[in-house]
């Protein structure tokens, strides 16, 4: 048994530990149970009585003196991460602060709570629907059978042969209609869903849509409802004007344009020359859907109008492309 060897070797593995983690597996393979010094011991059983004697004292001398330095160690290495945790952690008052970075509402967002500001400050109250719709209240109901030509103006996600992702929020208007009598003056904000993505169009967008339904209601009552509107949202000296439309589910049926917020009326690319920029849809409930909700149309009368969100905010916020807003780019939704 080379005692000498095992003194070589365990000055070589102390002298060599340069960390907290050099110290524990040092430890470990010199003083575990199965590590060098064990082994050692377990020599002594071939050796005779006056030499176990000899041996095993320098043994234990040795093992002593390793634990001695090893624990040594382990405390100064200890130490010493330590003290560099807390430089890590130090704050240097002298340092600019860091100033976090706040949230902000989105745009679609803003846009959509100040028409929902405006339209409830009017008396509209606000009614929701499911996403999910049954292919009656987003057709049928609305006087749009299967064979009528305006199911082709609308690209449909279709779930089943009669479910769908409604392509607009009018299946609120239906069913608002079915549970409670005249008079009738709600909004329905939400998402809707169409197949199509361009520079003005997403697959998932939002819109705002307005019923009002009473007697006597006219076609002067949803102008000057519009007029207000518009005004509120894009300015006193806003101009604009209704111009003749078809939608299937309002008789008599008008497009609502405003005076180009680009290039103020003179034309540009954006307005295609014209001077004016189309912002909504409206128009007279159709007698029909009235008779489908189980209304009198010789008794009450009703208007109705929709609106894209997008198509507000980006006239709002001077936008060309609608999917910058779901980008998800910070530098652009930190703008507004």
């Amino acid at each position: 048994m080379n005692i000498d060897e095992l003194r070589n070797r365990i000055e070589s593995e102390i002298t060599s530990l340069k960390t907290f983690e050099d110290v524990k597996k040092v430890k470990a393979s010199l003083l575990g149970r199965k590590g060098l010094f064990s082994e050692y011991l377990d020599g002594l059983k071939l050796l005779d009585r006056d030499e176990k004697k000899i041996f095993g004292k320098e043994i234990n001398l040795l093992k002593m003196h390793a634990e001695s330095r090893l624990k040594e160690l382990e405390s100064f290495y200890l130490e010493e991460e330590k003290r560099k945790k807390e430089a890590l952690d130090k704050i240097d008052i002298t340092m600019p602060g860091k100033i976090p970075l706040l949230g902000k509402k989105h745009p679609i967002t803003q846009t959509l709570e100040e028409i929902i500001r405006i339209f409830t400050s009017l008396g509209f109250s606000v009614a929701e629907g499911p996403d999910i719709e049954q292919e009656y209240y987003n057709f049928e109901a609305l006087n749009i059978p299967k064979d009528h030509p305006a199911r082709d103006m609308q690209d449909t996600f279709y779930i089943k042969s009669d479910i769908v992702l409604r392509t607009h929020t009018s299946p609120v208007q239906i069913r608002t209609m079915e549970s409670q009598l005249p008079p009738v003056k709600i909004i329905a904000p939400g998402s809707v869903y169409r197949c199509d993505n361009d520079i003005s169009h997403t697959p998932m967008f939002h819109q705002v849509e307005g019923l009002m339904v009473d007697k006597r209601v006219r076609f002067s009552d949803l102008k000057g409802i519009l007029s207000i509107f518009i005004r509120e949202i894009f300015g006193e000296n806003t101009p604009l004007r209704f111009r003749p439309s078809y939608f299937p589910f309002t008789e008599p049926s008008a497009e609502v344009d405003i005076g180009c917020v680009i290039c103020e009326g003179d034309g540009c690319r954006v307005c295609k020359e014209t001077g004016w920029l189309e912002i909504l849809g409206s128009g007279m409930v159709h007698p029909q859907v009235l008779r489908i909700v189980g209304y009198d149309p010789e008794e009450v009368s009703g208007f109705a109008f929709g609106m894209g969100v997008e198509r507000i905010a980006m006239l709002k916020f001077g936008i060309d492309d609608i999917r910058q807003f779901y980008y998800n780019d910070i530098r652009f939704l930190s703008q507004f």
